[in-house]
């Protein structure tokens, strides 16, 4: 009996996923990835830890960042269904695991858009067109919650028209940050070295501690573009190319500019929160009367990174969720693919709800006692994406010997080695994440947070795991709602396998 995937009746997953258009090529493949994995919104975090900052940042690229774009290119060429790491956990795991981790996996997006970079986005014009001072809070929903919607908006549109929005994002990366190196060349010429010297980028433990976690957050970001799986023109060849570029031209991005900022720069230019915005500010100062015009391009581009940076992950991490939904983890509402535009638009605004609402509950909680409570959850949220890949890596382990006749087009070398290695750093991240100093001198003077004493290491441990164990009780939820798809699915799985016995018999 032969199926029509076009009709009705048939299982969520297959009428669905038949609405998926491929627009996606290898070089859109490519400038996705810069914006995703090329934040301008953490490299002056990084800096400001100084020196040693910079010397794991190789460190980390060796250890990490390179091995970890090896095991996506296996996973992303042998398996690229629509839901990448979704599928893959799923896949290795079943629909329970895959359900809990795919929701760790997307809540971050929507938090990071609404509480960080719409928050960025707002200081870079905060600094170059209102001299610094705060916005009212009129003025600041005005600017910021539309930088939400375009981001959503961004995510709707069709990958036929919203991949160039990631495109220029990439090139915009390009701009600003090759434009701040020269600038930066410049600064240092006329107004000698002021940074650090060698000594400073000797690495410590208690540097590592505090560094590992933002470091490993910006260096996360491969498998994304995965999650449109279904919609690449061709897997096989276009993925490995594109991590391989991506990855030479993410670590650039990354590492010339914070040593710039390092050798050059006094230390008390360099800040953690809109640090890469004032400097812009104080170097861009070598430009004369031309400064305040080449300052306010400069914010213009700054907002175009961060808000690009929100569209690759809202449309990436939209997408997983949404496979997930006609999958069988998560309710089927969110499961819908747009029939015209190809793109799950129930999950974008959803997503958009989500960061509005804590755009709002982040920008009303800024003072008080409740403040680092507030930002301890919100940190803690944003790191769920490290903890979901938890279950994500060692699905090639996993997939590899339950599905060992699936082609594999690309082969991760020395994988058992390599995924320990990933597995072990990012456990040791996810530990300090929750409980810094742990193993060393947990929540010591040189690990605790900002605004908590020593006395309160067991509140701000209970406020970092809360919201992990409320999400995965969401997550749970999610899988349990799912379960009539998953009968849906099963139902179809076994018609189409009596329809192949019977084509076969006869």
């Amino acid at each position: 009996m032969a199926l029509d995937i076009d009709t009705p009746h048939l299982a969520p997953a297959a009428t669905e996923s038949s609405k998926l258009k491929r627009h996606f090529g290898r070089f859109d493949i490519l400038f996705f990835l810069i914006c995703t994995i090329v934040g301008v919104d953490t490299i002056s975090t990084v800096a400001a830890a100084g020196g040693q900052a910079f010397t794991f940042m190789v460190i980390l690229a060796v250890v990490f960042f390179i091995p970890q774009a090896l095991l996506f290119s296996e996973l992303g060429t042998a398996f690229p269904q629509e839901g990448g790491p979704y599928i893959w956990t799923r896949m290795a795991f079943g629909h329970l695991a895959g359900a809990v981790n795919n929701f760790l996996y997307w809540v971050t997006n929507p938090v990071w858009l609404g509480g960080t970079l719409a928050f960025s986005g707002a200081y870079a014009l905060q600094v170059f067109f209102n001299d610094g001072k705060a916005f009212s809070t009129l003025v600041f929903y005005l600017i910021t919650i539309p930088f939400i919607w375009v981001a959503v908006l961004a995510a709707v549109l069709s990958f036929r028209i919203g991949k160039w929005i990631t495109t220029v994002g990439a090139f915009a990366r390009f701009v600003l940050l090759g434009v701040f190196v020269v600038t930066v060349a410049v600064y240092g010429l006329q107004n000698g070295v002021h940074g650090l010297g060698a000594s400073s980028f000797t690495p410590t433990i208690g540097g590592f501690v505090a560094l590992v976690g933002v470091l490993l957050f910006n260096y996360v970001g491969f498998e994304l573009p995965n999650s449109a799986g279904e919609e690449m023109k061709d897997s096989t060849r276009d993925v490995p190319f594109a991590i391989a570029r991506s990855a030479v031209f993410s670590f650039l991005l990354y590492a010339v500019p914070i040593l710039g900022i390092l050798l050059v720069l006094p230390t008390d230019a360099v800040t953690n929160f809109g640090g890469l915005v004032d400097a812009i500010k104080q170097v861009f100062g070598v430009y004369g009367g031309l400064a305040p015009v080449m300052g306010g391009l400069a914010g213009i581009v700054f907002v175009l990174c961060v808000l690009t940076s929100g569209v690759t992950w809202i449309m990436g991490s939209d997408r997983a969720l949404a496979v997930s939904g006609y999958d069988g983890a998560a309710p089927r509402s969110l499961g819908v693919i747009n029939a015209k535009l190809g793109t799950p638009v129930r999950v974008n605004i959803f997503s958009g709800v989500v960061s509005t609402i804590v755009l709002v509950l982040a920008y009303t909680i800024t003072e008080g006692s409740a403040a680092k409570f507030f930002i301890a959850v919100l940190g803690v949220t944003i790191s769920t994406t490290l903890i979901s890949y938890l279950l994500i890596f060692p699905s090639l382990w996993k997939l590899r010997r339950s599905h060992p006749d699936v082609a594999r087009p690309f082969r991760m070398p020395a994988y058992r080695v390599l995924t320990v290695v990933l597995m072990l750093l990012l456990a040791f991240t996810v530990v300090q994440l929750v409980a810094p100093g742990a193993f060393f001198d947990w929540f010591g003077s040189d690990f605790r947070p900002d605004g908590w004493d020593a006395s309160e290491s067991v509140t701000y441990l209970l406020t970092e795991l809360v919201p992990v164990v409320v999400f995965m009780l969401i997550g749970v939820l999610f899988w349990a709602l799912g379960t009539k798809t998953r009968r849906e699915n099963a139902a179809l799985a076994r018609e189409l396998d009596e329809a192949a016995a019977s084509t076969s018999g006869r």
